[in-house]
C-alpha cells in the first residue's frame, strides 16, 4: 500500500427538544414552510435570545457519554457569513470555548478495537433552508424556509484518527447508538437529524503531515459517507500517482453516479470574524451539576455489549447486532426473562426477525411480534410440538397476520408426529423407493444418509421428528 488514508468527521446531531435553541418556536418536523418562526430565530431588530436549559443539560448528556471533559467555563460566538438561508447574517455557535473538549469512541471493525479521539463537543444554532424551484415547478427561483432557524444541533468534531471508510462508518454507526441509548437525539437522518461532513485526505506511508484534504459535505446515510469516502480516496489516488496534487476544497456526492464532484474551493485559513455573542452571557458549569448529569447515563451501547457476551454467552458478533439500538436489546432481553436460551433467542432474532424487518423497512419498535409471542412459539418447538423447520414457515405467518403460533399450528394440523410406528412407515416406504441410494449409504456414503432423511421430511410434509427420523433410518438400513 502506497498511501495511507486519513479521515476525520464533523457530525451535525440535532438534539430532542421540543422548542428551538433560543426561542419557544416548535421543532416539529414537517410543519408548512416558515409555520415554526418568530422574531427571535428570524433575527429581528432588538430581539435577545434565551438559552433553552434542555438543550444544553442535553448537550452535556452527549459529552459525558462520549468521555468528553465539560468545560467549566463556555460561551457562544457569533460565526459570520452571508447565505439566504441565515437570516442574521451570523450564526450563532461556539468557537475558543466549546462546551465538551477530549473525548473518544472506541469502535470495533472486523475483530480489530480501536479508539477514536474527540476534538470537542460545541453547541450551535441550525440554519435555515433552500428550495429551489425545479422542485416546485418553478424554474429559476428559490425559496427559503426558516422553520430550521435556530433548532438545536452538537456538532462533533472527531480527530483525523480513521483510516478505511469502514472505520468511519464503524464511527458513525457507534455515535449514533450512544446518542439514541441516552435519549439525547432521535439521529433521523432522513429528517436532518444527524448530517455528516468528511474530511478525506491520503499521505505516502510513513509520512507524519497529513496529505491535502477534501471536505465531503451533507452526507444524508451512512452508506454513502461510505461509498463516498471510497470513491475520494481512489480520486486522489490517481492524481498522485499521474502526479498531480489535490486541491484544497468542498466536494458533494452524486450518489446516483457513485461520484464526487466539486462545490467550491476552499482556503486553509476561514474568515468568519468569530467574536464572542454579546447577547449571551459565559455558560458556568460546576462539578455538581455535572455529576447530577452523570448519574442520567444509562448503560451503554460497549458496555452492554460486554454484558451480554459475558452475561448470556453469545459470540461478541451476536451481542454487537443485538445492542445496536436500545430497543432491540430490549426485546432480546424480554425474551431472555421468559425463556432462558439466550442463543436460541439470539439467532432467531438475528437471522428470520431482522430480515422480515429489513424487508419491510421496519424498525425493531413497529415489529408485529411481541416478545411474548416468538417465546411461545420457540417453546413449541422446544416441546417437540413443531420441528424447527416448521417453525420458519409459522413464523412468516405470525409476522403477516399477528396470529399465535399456537393457533396457526391448530389452523393448519402442523404438529410434529413423534409416533414412531407412523415414522416408521414412511421410512419403510422411503427405503423401498431409493435401492440404489440406500446401496451407496451401505457403501459408507455417510452423505446419502441427508439425502433420506430429506426424503422422510417431504413424504411427512416436514411434521416428522428429524432425530427419530435419522434413528429409525439407521436402524432400519443397519
Amino acid at each position: 500500500m502506497k498511501y495511507e488514508t486519513v479521515i476525520g468527521l464533523e457530525v451535525h446531531v440535532q438534539i430532542k427538544t421540543k422548542t428551538k435553541i433560543f426561542c419557544s418556536c416548535s421543532t416539529e418536523f414537517g410543519a408548512r414552510p416558515n409555520e415554526n418562526t418568530c422574531p427571535v430565530c428570524l433575527g429581528m431588530p432588538g430581539v435577545l435570545p434565551v438559552l433553552n436549559k434542555r438543550f444544553l443539560e442535553s448537550s452535556m448528556r452527549a459529552c459525558l457519554a462520549t468521555h468528553c471533559t465539560i468545560e467549566p467555563m463556555n460561551r457562544f460566538a457569533r460565526k459570520n457569513y452571508f447565505y439566504p438561508d441565515l437570516p442574521k447574517g451570523y450564526q450563532i455557535s461556539q468557537f475558543e470555548l466549546p462546551l465538551g473538549t477530549n473525548g473518544h469512541i472506541n469502535i470495533n471493525v472486523d475483530g480489530t478495537k480501536k479508539r477514536v479521539g474527540l476534538t470537542r463537543i460545541h453547541m450551535e444554532e441550525d440554519a435555515g433552508k433552500l428550495i429551489h424551484g425545479e422542485n416546485l415547478g418553478s424554474p429559476g427561483k428559490s425559496y427559503v424556509d426558516f422553520n430550521r432557524t435556530g433548532v438545536p444541533l452538537c456538532e462533533v468534531v472527531s480527530e483525523p484518527d480513521m483510516r478505511s471508510a469502514e472505520e468511519a462508518r464503524a464511527y458513525l454507526n457507534e455515535l449514533k447508538s450512544i446518542l439514541e441509548y441516552t435519549e439525547v437525539s432521535d439521529c433521523n437522518m432522513e429528517e436532518g437529524s444527524l448530517r455528516c461532513d468528511a474530511n478525506v485526505s491520503i499521505r505516502p506511508v510513513g509520512q507524519k503531515e497529513f496529505g491535502t484534504r477534501t471536505e465531503l459535505k451533507n452526507l444524508n446515510s451512512f452508506k454513502f459517507v461510505q461509498k463516498a469516502i471510497e470513491y475520494e480516496v481512489d480520486r486522489q489516488t490517481q492524481l498522485l500517482d499521474q502526479g498531480d496534487t489535490v486541491k484544497q476544497e468542498t466536494r458533494l456526492y452524486d450518489s446516483d453516479r457513485g461520484e464526487t464532484f466539486p462545490m467550491r474551493s476552499k482556503e486553509e485559513a476561514h474568515d468568519y470574524r468569530y467574536f464572542p455573542d454579546p447577547d449571551l452571557v459565559p455558560i458556568m458549569i460546576d462539578e455538581p451539576w455535572v455529576a447530577r448529569l452523570r448519574e442520567t447515563i444509562p448503560e451503554l451501547p460497549e458496555q452492554k455489549r460486554q454484558r451480554f457476551a459475558t452475561s448470556y454467552a453469545i459470540p461478541e458478533y451476536d451481542a454487537g447486532v443485538l445492542t445496536s439500538s436500545k430497543p432491540l436489546a430490549d426485546y432480546f432481553e424480554q425474551c431472555t426473562t421468559l425463556f432462558p436460551h439466550p442463543k436460541t433467542i439470539s439467532n432467531w432474532i438475528m437471522g428470520d426477525l431482522l430480515r422480515e424487518l429489513k424487508k419491510d423497512s421496519k424498525d425493531i419498535l413497529d415489529c408485529p411480534i411481541p416478545p411474548s409471542a416468538l417465546v411461545d412459539m420457540l417453546k413449541l418447538i422446544e416441546a417437540g410440538t413443531i420441528s424447527g423447520n416448521i417453525a420458519k414457515g409459522i413464523f412468516e405467518e405470525m409476522y403477516q397476520t399477528q396470529k399465535s403460533a399456537g393457533s396457526i399450528v391448530e389452523e393448519k394440523g402442523l404438529k410434529q408426529i413423534t409416533d414412531s410406528s407412523a415414522i416408521e412407515k414412511i421410512v419403510a416406504e422411503v427405503i423401498q423407493a431409493n435401492p440404489s441410494q440406500v446401496e451407496e449409504l451401505k457403501g459408507g456414503k455417510e452423505k446419502v444418509l441427508g439425502f433420506l432423511v430429506g426424503q422422510v421430511m417431504k413424504a411427512s410434509k416436514g411434521k416428522a421428528n428429524p432425530g427419530m427420523v435419522n434413528k429409525l433410518l439407521k436402524e432400519q438400513i443397519g
